[in-house]
């Protein structure tokens, strides 16, 4: 399987192929493995995902539509939370319950090596050190590829780099949510990938009406146009925008081949700035 550090910058993010709320199955599974299967078609060679969308379920249909594996795809899945049976997120942090987790990942989608674990934080002031070191030990296994963190800052990541290199950085970020402009500044000038959560907004999507309106001129929505603007914001941006459609799905991808002008970029900046 693929390192997380050599896939191309457009993946795909599964978490919408479970029910509603990440809670369930999905109303049509058939459609979710089409997105799937398209994806790849599509040149997507980077898909994320974890246990606890569903949960099980994303990782489940990933096995049923993929399996076997092309030798070019990256799965990367994230570990340091649960849900209860009411579909509540919940830690579950402690060192041997991160190791279960990945051996968990590892079995619902039926591999030997994960691309990439990242470790979600669920709580910002948690030691996470020995969870960490957990990691470690698992890459130095061959079991991982690369290693990564989510919901994370600057200081988590500089203590990271003391045990095991930090391949990617997953938190929310998008053109209307700019808190993390210094720390992907950073981390680019570390070789560290950022890897931005809800680039449309996830559950509160935010204005396209400016998007819009800039997309026109390039026959491209608003949704591409924002997709675009992050890919030129920075080179260590990786996307994993996601979607239970196909149609949808084809649009995102799209947006890889939108190179936006200087002029509307600086724009794009000016509507919300860092």
């Amino acid at each position: 399987m693929k390192h997380l550090t050599d896939v191309s910058r457009m993946g795909y993010g599964a978490m919408q192929l479970a029910g509603p709320h990440v809670f369930g199955p999905p109303a049509d599974p058939e459609e979710a493995k089409r997105v799937l299967v398209r994806a790849l078609d599509l040149g997507v060679d980077h898909i994320d995902t974890s246990d606890f969308y569903g949960p099980f379920v994303t990782n489940e249909i990933i096995r049923e539509a993929l399996h076997p594996y092309d030798r070019d795809l990256c799965i990367v899945t994230k570990v340091g939370a649960r849900r209860d049976d009411e579909g509540n997120w919940l830690p579950d942090f402690e060192p041997e319950s991160i190791r279960r987790q990945v051996h968990d990942n590892l079995g619902r989608l039926g591999t030997d090596r994960l691309g990439g674990v990242n470790l979600r934080l669920m709580d910002p002031s948690a030691d996470f050190r020995a969870q960490w070191e957990v990691l470690a030990e698992l890459q130095s296994e061959g079991l991982i590829g690369d290693l990564g963190l989510s919901e994370v800052t600057a200081e988590h990541v500089a203590t990271a780099q003391e045990i095991a290199p930090v391949a990617c950085v997953q938190n929310q970020f998008n053109i209307a949510q700019r808190g993390d402009d210094p720390l992907i500044a950073s981390l680019a000038e570390q070789g560290v990938l950022y890897v931005p959560y809800f680039p449309l907004g996830g559950f509160t999507p935010f204005d396209t009406t400016e998007l819009d309106r800039i997309g026109a001129s390039y026959d491209a929505t608003g949704r591409q146009v924002a997709l675009a603007w992050l890919l030129q914001h920075s080179p260590n941006i990786l996307l994993i925008p996601g979607t239970s459609s196909v149609a949808h799905l084809e649009e995102n991808v799209a947006a890889r081949d939108l190179v936006l002008s200087d002029e509307d970029v600086a724009a794009l900046d000016s509507l919300h700035p860092a």
